[in-house]
């Protein structure tokens, strides 16, 4: 590949690296996913290679991982927080429902008033049902800082494989 060329790769590469990065911040913005396919078109035109092979292995290790960890802490932090299992399955629910009925927000919204709602109708307590959504934010915060170090180090492999030599 021309020296050109490999430098415009290498360049729209890191500039989608970063928008997937930056997405990060967004809560049902697909970052990670943009960080990974990122990794898999310059894999494709640049030649996967033996250092290329491994590195995307990890990285695709890692964005699945992360979008498990994005999935499954706020959730754990609700049960912590008191929530029931049923509570936090109808929470999940009205969560993916609320994404795409009116995304991107319509999730965001959904399944926390879910798990309020729910753990009032509940326990009939407006402290026990704010002690779960409490969890469930707590959860959907540490899942955040999470992503971010992921997406981080998905970004370092990359860079570990694709530095211009």
């Amino acid at each position: 590949m021309d020296l050109w060329a490999e430098s415009a790769l290498f360049g729209m590469t890191v500039a989608v690296m970063l928008g997937g990065l930056l997405g990060l911040i967004i809560p049902v913005y697909p970052g990670m996913f943009i960080i990974w396919l990122a990794a898999l078109g310059y894999g494709i035109v640049a030649e996967f290679g033996t250092l290329g092979a491994w590195m995307f292995g990890l990285i695709t290790v890692l964005m699945v991982v992360g979008s498990l960890v994005d999935n499954v802490l706020g959730w754990v932090g609700a049960k912590q927080g008191g929530a029931t299992w049923a509570t936090t399955s109808i929470g999940f629910v009205a969560g993916v429902v609320g994404t795409i009925a009116l995304p991107p927000w319509g999730g965001i919204l959904a399944a926390p008033l879910a798990i309020l709602l729910l753990e009032y109708r509940r326990l009939r307590d407006w402290k026990a049902a704010l002690a779960a959504l409490r969890g469930m934010a707590l959860g959907w915060g540490a899942a955040y800082v999470i992503r971010l170090v992921i997406g981080v180090v998905m970004i370092g492999l990359w860079l570990i494989w694709a530095w211009p030599k």
